[in-house]
């Protein structure tokens, strides 16, 4: 499937469009197809690692990955679509 990944924090120039692996559901999960995804302006702070509260900013980046980012794909607002 293809997605839009970033593999370092900076300006939207480190996103790039891969082609990534299909997740695979557990037997308690279910796979959605989404059509369209939107970009929040959290999305853009955990990109670029520019957060407007100041003072919590090394327990996220602790949380996030300290050298690189632990989820490479953002975003998680999606449609209602099933695809199983």
């Amino acid at each position: 499937m293809k997605a839009i990944v970033y593999a370092k924090y900076g300006s939207p120039d480190v996103l790039e469009l891969k082609e990534i692996e299909k997740p695979t559901p557990t037997d308690d999960e279910v796979l959605i197809k989404v059509h369209a995804a939107e970009v929040t302006k959290a999305d853009c702070e955990m990109r670029s690692f520019n957060f407007q509260v100041k003072w919590f900013w090394l327990s996220l980046r602790v949380y996030m990955g300290l050298i690189k980012p632990n989820k490479q794909v953002l975003g998680g607002y999606f449609g209602e679509r099933s695809q199983a």
